[in-house]
């Protein structure tokens, strides 16, 4: 019996994707934000696709705060983008 592939939902696009088409966002417990390529970093995780259409929709409509209840800094969102686009070349 094949395994069932867990689902998450994008918080960009707001739609439900396979986890493992996703990068993972973490906020640890001491408030920290990062970008969880390993997507095994421990605390509260929210997903954005792998692209920057959906990382600009979730900057633009404040939707990583939300799910981390606290502010998210400007510098945190251009080291998470530019995280992002390494991410990105790295894939073949």
């Amino acid at each position: 019996m094949p395994k069932k592939t867990p689902m998450r939902r994008c918080v960009g696009c707001m739609e439900m994707k396979p986890k493992t088409s996703l990068v993972r966002v973490v906020r640890n417990k001491e408030g920290e934000i990062s970008l969880d390529l390993t997507g095994k970093k421990p605390g509260r995780g929210a997903y954005l696709c792998k692209n920057e259409e959906c990382f600009r929709k979730a900057k633009k409509a404040h939707r990583l705060e939300r799910e981390f209840s606290m502010a998210v800094p400007e510098e945190l969102y251009d080291r998470m983008e530019a995280d992002l686009k390494n991410d990105e070349c790295a894939d073949p």
